[in-house]
């Protein structure tokens, strides 16, 4: 989802400090930059991917510095960690430090596999976080996928980009509902179904509130034709070209998947025939993929 819009809330803070949980190799760093925050804490269970994005930081910040660019680079820390079963307080350089928002991107459902895991990353999540400061996420849509499982054939759905197996139809379990989610090139491994009320339930324990909930196409509906809605496709790696800028390029799915691309190329080449058209967009199958998700955020209750 995108940073932009909350760290724009908290643009008067005096300082600005992130907690990014499930922070993989870095592909975050340079939207935190843009958004001029102070300090930023990456997190996550891969040593490897801590060491990349440590690595990937360095070397903005030697560049920030030998280009004197303008604005602040912001210091960091780097913890390897199991946020679903480590205290991160007491990993933190600083254990008094406070927290403007906290993100976590397509890893929170992972807490899901039991209570006590998932009662541990909401304590990491709200313990250092500032009162109204801001928990932000994305989790596949549990409703949305058992919709899909219910429609199929048997306990697997998905299509030629991705593909989703369950053990069984059975009704799953509050904790520990696994299913395999491969998604082409990318990602295969299991995850766990996150029931959205139970979440309510458990945030509410450590002082956090809805700030709000959407399926992910209804948040682009609102946001698609504002910069904050083409930020959020950038940011997750969505769009590709159509048609390809490169004859050597193939399309992520067939040709018949982009009608909405073709009728906007038809659109912008009634107006200027002479330049060849290329627009940003999804698949239809890659847009099925997208669907699946939603995105949250909470607020830490003032005291």
């Amino acid at each position: 989802m995108s940073k932009r819009i909350f760290v724009d809330k908290i643009r008067h803070d005096r300082k600005k400090c992130v907690l990014d949980i499930g922070s993989g190799k870095g592909g975050d760093l340079l939207k935190w930059k843009k958004g001029n925050i102070n300090y930023l804490v990456c997190a996550d269970i891969a040593e490897t991917s801590v060491e990349q994005c440590e690595q990937r930081y360095v070397e903005m910040k030697e560049r920030h510095k030998r280009q004197r660019e303008k604005g602040i680079c912001f210091d960091a820390e780097f913890i390897t960690a199991d946020c679903t079963r480590v205290r991160l307080k007491d990993i933190y350089k600083d254990p008094n430090i406070q927290f403007n928002i906290v993100s976590c991107q397509f890893a929170f459902h992972y807490c899901f596999e039991s209570l006590a895991q998932a009662r541990t990353m909401l304590r990491n999540v709200s313990e250092c976080l500032k009162p109204g400061g801001f928990f932000i996420g994305t989790v596949p849509d549990a409703y949305d996928i058992m919709r899909r499982l219910e429609k199929a054939s048997d306990c697997s759905f998905g299509n030629d980009v991705y593909n989703v197996t369950f053990p069984s139809k059975e009704q799953p379990k509050l904790f520990g509902a696994k299913y395999d989610f491969h998604l082409e090139g990318v990602v295969d491994c299991p995850e766990f179904l996150v029931y959205f009320p139970l979440l309510l339930k458990l945030a509410e324990e450590v002082d956090l509130k809805l700030y709000f909930h959407k399926r992910f196409e209804d948040y682009y509906d609102d946001k698609r034709e504002s910069q904050e809605g083409q930020f959020l496709l950038t940011k997750m790696q969505a769009f590709e070209s159509y048609p390809p800028l490169y004859d050597d390029k193939k399309l992520m799915g067939n040709d018949s998947d982009y009608s909405n691309a073709q009728q906007k190329i038809k659109d912008l080449r009634d107006k200027d025939e002479d330049e060849p058209i290329h627009v940003g967009t999804l698949s239809q199958s890659e847009w099925e993929v997208f669907s699946m998700y939603c995105v949250f955020a909470f607020v830490k209750k003032e005291k």
